[in-house]
């Protein structure tokens, strides 16, 4: 049993459960309409339910009532479809997700969105994420009859990743924006350009995404190949050296000495993609 607290509109209402006495957000189709303040109801299995959670962005309630219920049914389709593709997923990123949508279709409406300078390694590094978030464009087009572009769904497809990982968006980003400064110095390295469709490029985004995930984890590796890759492909390790340490600085953690010597693996594939010879002959 529910008692209701707020109503948003005729598809979004706050309702206190009656059994553990917290406040919810219950977003449904007609879930608001005849609804009054204080009335007593048990919702259809239909609606969606979510605990109102504290993320550190002030009150939760007062957050949901700034924001415009129809962003709040985009995060929740977003979710939803989110759900359909990984399975289980946080679902207390609803909020977050909702927030970023309006703000961002405040920017769009006054003719100033922003650029993402890491929309194609966010699609590299979380592509199952960024296929979601389009998906997401569908219903934020239906919803609001704005037109989000890639850059905006790659921000959208952090705050998806975010919900599936213990990493932060922030952290998320901090690894994309990595990933773009490792591309570049190898890039420097080798005189041209790097392939982002390759595969030697995306199994050095897949690498460091997992990486990321063990640091912070506190996982460590089993196998140590610093001494080979450092003899052998002194370039590939340097540049990796100098990867991890930023990761460790962006993450605050400390990275494990034996990652150097696989992500400088994956460096140097890239190295050969390029049409460099091993390093060490």
């Amino acid at each position: 049993m529910y008692r209701v607290t707020k109503v948003l509109n005729h598809n979004t209402v706050l309702a206190l459960d009656t059994q553990d006495h917290q406040e919810k957000l219950v977003l449904g189709k007609g879930v608001g309409f005849g609804r009054k303040v204080g009335e007593r109801t048990d919702f259809s299995p239909e609606v969606i339910i979510y605990l109102l959670v504290e993320q550190g962005r002030g009150n939760p309630r007062e957050l949901v009532k700034k924001i415009d219920p129809q962003y709040l049914a985009v995060a929740n389709g977003i979710i939803q479809a989110a759900k359909r593709s990984f399975g289980e997923i946080d679902t207390s990123i609803l909020l977050p997700l909702a927030d970023h949508i309006a703000f961002a279709a405040q920017r769009i409406q006054k003719n100033a969105p922003i650029s993402n300078p890491l929309t194609a390694d966010i699609k590299a590094l979380f592509p199952e994420e960024y296929a979601v978030a389009q998906k997401g464009h569908d219903l934020i087009l239906e919803e609001t009859g704005l037109e989000f572009s890639e850059d905006e769904l790659g921000y959208i497809a952090l705050h998806i990743h975010s919900s599936l990982d213990p990493i932060q968006v922030s952290q998320a980003m901090q690894m994309a924006a990595l990933v773009r400064e490792c591309v570049e110095l190898v890039q420097r390295e080798t005189g041209g350009n790097i392939d982002i469709t390759s595969l030697s490029y995306n199994r050095l985004m897949t690498h460091i995404k997992y990486m990321a995930a063990r640091i912070l984890k506190g996982e460590t590796l089993s196998m140590d190949v610093n001494g080979f890759m450092r003899e052998s492909y002194p370039k590939a390790f340097a540049i990796s050296t100098e990867m991890c340490r930023h990761l460790g600085q962006s993450l605050r953690l400390s990275v494990d000495e034996k990652e150097i010597g696989y992500l400088a693996m994956h460096i140097e594939r890239v190295f050969e993609l390029q049409g460099h010879a091993p390093q060490g002959e």
